[in-house]
């Protein structure tokens, strides 16, 4: 099995790779567990102080539970893993304290985290907006956490399709309506003559049919090939996540094959 980037957004945020000589099977697996078994750190309990706004404490407790915080899976271990249950928390859960009074907006910058490399990702996200007297006091708890548990765990979103096969065979007597009917931009004209642009082919959607327009042109589907997009919401970069999604693979399957060896 290969992988291949095809290509980076501008913002880092989201990558696209060719997974080569695999099955339908393991490209749905790989998407899976990206979504529902990376761990990262989201917001699980708050404590309020004081919340004189016009939200209820589990409104704003609910908002700030869906923020995306920037995690760091070198220090802190989902609690179930941790050893040192008992012992101290460091390593499982991170307060964030954040008190307000108005008249203004709270954003998510206003949280302070006791950990720099935790904190949220997009700072300006409102969470209240005060009026003159009234105030916002409370103590938020993070934790590790995965997708599966519930989407505020979830490090980002993955899809993928067949990788398309575009192959022109013989001389294209329609071009003209070809070319008018790629809104891909899949086909080109090179010395007179359609061809494939080979990198928009990619994009190309399966479900159009340009053979009706010329039975020189052939859109087929590989099913060992796969164009993979994974988009993170910022807690992990999308290299961090393909990685430990690979890791959880492993993991799994390692257990799996001792479980298969005791009940031998």
């Amino acid at each position: 099995m290969e992988i291949e980037l095809l290509s980076t957004s501008k913002d880092k945020s989201t990558i696209r790779f060719l997974l080569k000589g695999t099955v339908p099977a393991f490209a749905n697996l790989l998407r899976r567990v990206i979504l529902e078994e990376v761990p990262v750190m989201a917001i699980e309990d708050v404590d309020f102080v004081k919340n004189s706004s016009v939200l209820y404490d589990e409104m704003i407790a609910h908002r700030l539970g869906l923020l995306p915080l920037t995690t760091d899976l070198t220090f802190y271990k989902l609690p179930e893993k941790s050893e040192n249950m008992g012992k101290g928390r460091a390593e499982v859960e991170l307060k964030l304290t954040l008190k307000a009074k108005g008249p203004g907006m709270v954003y998510a910058k206003d949280l302070q985290s006791k950990d720099p490399s935790v904190r949220p990702v997009f700072p300006d996200t409102p969470i209240a907006n005060l009026l003159k007297g009234q105030s916002l006091e409370l103590e938020a708890t993070a934790v590790l956490g995965r997708g599966r548990s519930h989407m505020k765990w979830s490090p980002g979103h993955a899809y993928y399709k067949y990788k398309p096969e575009v192959e022109i065979r013989g001389e294209v007597k329609n071009a003209g309506a070809v070319i008018e009917k790629d809104h891909n931009k899949i086909f080109e004209m090179k010395n007179g003559k359609l061809a494939v642009a080979k990198e928009a082919a990619l994009s190309c959607d399966l479900s159009l049919e340009y053979s009706e327009l010329d039975p020189a042109i052939s859109i087929t589907a590989r099913d060992d090939e796969f164009v993979f997009t994974l988009e993170s919401w910022g807690q992990l970069s999308p290299k961090s996540i393909l990685e430990e999604a690979c890791k959880v693979i492993e993991e799994q399957c390692t257990e799996y094959a001792a479980l298969m060896k005791e009940s031998a």
